[in-house]
């Protein structure tokens, strides 16, 4: 169904109808659900947080389970919590959260496949990216350097797309 039809039909319908219209929606799907409840008690803080637990087990999972190493898992999070209109700040905390957790990991036990590097570049691209959207570049800039480095000191190979990464895009 087009906008205009859409439009047209919800003018036509009266407040009931309308009510019970969303109502159905509510009930039916977990995506409109979650969208009223964040709308009526947003609680940013604690999402964030339990986000940021789902990425730390990707690569520290409890018990003996085998790390996963997953970056889809952290960026299906953070556009869900996009589409939600979390604050800026907290979605970009987590996009640098994912970068330093796998760097963490990293730290540990090092990894050996390109691809994981290649990844964590593209991840801190568009972190870089969304910052300068958001005009919060002085706010992260300092955290957004200490990533860079932990490149430099782990001897990650793509460690000057980093630091190129970061005079393009924070620098100006």
């Amino acid at each position: 169904m087009s906008k205009p039809k859409f439009t047209k039909f919800i003018n036509a319908c009266d407040k009931d109808e309308l009510s019970d219209q969303l109502l159905d929606l509510y009930m039916r799907f977990k995506e409109v659900k979650e969208f009223y409840d964040f709308s009526f008690n947003p609680n940013e803080e604690k999402r964030v947080e339990e986000v940021k637990l789902k990425i730390a087990r990707e690569y520290f999972p409890e018990g003996k389970r085998k790390p996963k190493k997953r970056r889809s898992v952290a960026q299906k999070h953070i556009e869900h919590l996009k589409k939600l209109e979390v604050e800026p700040s907290q979605i970009i905390d987590l996009m640098l959260y994912n970068i330093e957790i796998a760097q963490a990991y990293n730290a540990e036990k090092p990894i050996v496949q390109e691809a994981f590097y290649k990844s964590m570049l593209s991840s801190f691209r568009k972190a870089l990216v969304f910052i300068n959207q958001q005009f919060l570049n002085l706010d992260f800039l300092q955290r957004v350097e200490i990533i860079r480095q932990t490149t430099v000191d782990q001897g990650w190979f793509n460690a000057e797309g980093f630091k190129i990464s970061i005079e393009s895009l924070l620098k100006d």
